[in-house]
């Protein structure tokens, strides 16, 4: 079994409160979750109006597969029309008991 870890951090340039943020943050990771399957959060930077960090989270049988599926969680949101932009994100896949699956 993999793991697919994504962090991703966005700055919301037109935002000018924490209810506006909130509203952005909860429909972009509402499309997310359901398009992908995934799981998303706000993990970081909850009180900051105009920065935000998100975890995305996949599960696979394949690590090539778990890359891939967070890949293009990275192009969705890059192509997304929400009023949000990419600062940095970073991709990690973990094999979660080991080559053997014991």
């Amino acid at each position: 079994m993999h793991v697919g870890l994504c962090e991703i951090k966005l700055r919301l340039p037109e935002n000018e409160t924490l209810k506006g943020k909130r509203q952005v943050i909860k429909s972009l990771m509402a499309r997310v979750e359901n398009k992908f399957s995934v799981s998303i959060a706000e993990v970081d930077d909850n009180e900051m109006w105009q920065m935000t960090t998100l975890g995305v989270a996949c599960v696979s049988n394949d690590s090539r597969h778990a890359n891939e599926i967070l890949s293009h969680v990275m192009d969705f949101i890059n192509e997304s029309r929400f009023e949000i932009e990419v600062l940095d994100y970073k991709i990690e896949i973990l094999n979660a008991f080991g080559e053997s699956g014991d």
